[in-house]
């Protein structure tokens, strides 16, 4: 099942609204029809929660449009019941910019707020929060106040929220990333059993954000420290060189009979110049022999045009690459000769020999 669908796209980037968006809108729509009997507040109460969600999506357009000015590119924008997710190719690389581009995105709903109540001044109709309900009262004030809470409940200083992307930035400035990283994850997960604590006794609610928070700090501490790890390992220590590889004209009989001879799941094509021209992976091949048949050609079968890494590049810079491309295997190639294969798996798998080849040398000691 697919479990989000696309909005849109606006300056470059794929709007989606996941599944579970669509239930929040039901559940509001159903509350206000129990309250109150009448479709108009049906219609209100789920227009409140489009215009509130319009606000996050502009929100999140703050963060991705700040980091494509330092050159990062935004793969999509998500929404769920919860909130949006930019999901941005890479994280700045310079404390400064991870800065700004944490502080955009609350910054546009400062300027949301502002420019709601100047309007509400200006016209007279501001009126105290007291009058205020969560389904009652002016819309537009509303609208405001909402906003100022988002830009508060952003800039808690625990991940994945802004301000823990805010509080780290601020302390890589002053130490190592890793460090400031720990540091930021300790603390929100600090915050996230003092939300859980207060929400024992108060608002269940304050449960499942403690542990969205709690969850989203581990991962991040995880994903810094991974990062780490694999800093300064060239490509060629980890890919695979024995390896076997398919013409274009091949049928996937042949395929086939590659996978149940060895352990090698996808397979780089390459044509009668030596020039690599795609990939095929296991999931497309058992698609295609289940529709098709296993008389059908590899070229019809095949990804085309994989991106492709240098031997002598980093590993970090080929698990960006199959992040971003969505290629599970990349070629690998030095002075213009394909010379090996690479995917998470086997980057995971030297890794894990070369921590055992380390803690025996210790334990030789």
């Amino acid at each position: 099942m697919k479990w989000q669908w696309k909005f849109g796209t606006f300056a470059g980037i794929d709007v989606y609204i996941h599944a579970t968006f669509y239930l929040l809108i039901g559940w509001v729509g159903f509350s206000h029809w129990l309250e109150n009997n009448n479709w108009f507040e049906v219609l209100s109460g789920i227009g409140f929660i489009l215009v509130l969600f319009l606000c996050v999506i502009l929100h999140e357009y703050g963060h991705a449009l700040t980091a494509r000015k330092y050159g990062i590119k935004t793969r999509d924008i998500t929404i769920y019941p919860i909130g949006g997710v930019a999901r941005l190719e890479r994280m700045p690389e310079k404390p400064i910019e991870e800065l700004w581009v944490a502080l955009m995105g609350p910054a546009v709903n400062v300027v949301i707020a502002a420019i709601l109540f100047a309007a509400l001044f200006l016209t007279g109709n501001l009126v105290p929060l007291t009058e205020l309900g969560v389904a009652s009262g002016s819309f537009l004030e509303r609208v405001m106040v909402v906003n100022i809470s988002l830009v508060l409940f952003n800039l808690i200083p625990a991940f994945p929220m802004d301000g823990g992307r805010v509080l780290r930035a601020i302390l890589a400035m002053r130490m190592d990333y890793v460090r400031a990283t720990q540091i930021a994850a300790a603390i929100g997960q600090g915050m996230a059993f003092l939300l859980g604590f207060i929400g024992l006794f108060s608002n269940p609610f304050l449960l499942f954000i403690a542990f969205f928070v709690y969850i989203g700090a581990s991962q991040e501490a995880s994903a810094v420290q991974m990062k780490n790890v694999i800093s300064g390992i060239p490509v060629g220590r980890a890919m695979l060189t024995d390896y076997k590889s398919l013409s274009p004209r091949d049928p996937l009989s042949r395929m086939a009979q590659l996978i149940l001879a060895g352990s090698q799941h996808d397979f780089p094509v390459i044509d009668d110049t030596e020039r690599i021209i795609g990939v095929v992976t296991r999931d497309d091949f058992l698609a295609a022999l289940t529709q098709h048949g296993q008389n059908t050609a590899i070229s019809a079968v095949m990804r085309k045009d994989p991106p492709e890494v240098d031997s002598y590049d980093m590993v970090e810079i080929a698990l960006m690459r199959i992040g971003e491309s969505g290629f599970p295997t990349l070629p690998v190639t030095h002075a213009g000769r394909l010379v090996g294969i690479i995917t998470a798996e086997n980057i995971t798998e030297y890794l894990m020999i070369r921590s055992a080849l380390r803690t025996s040398q210790v334990l030789s000691v």
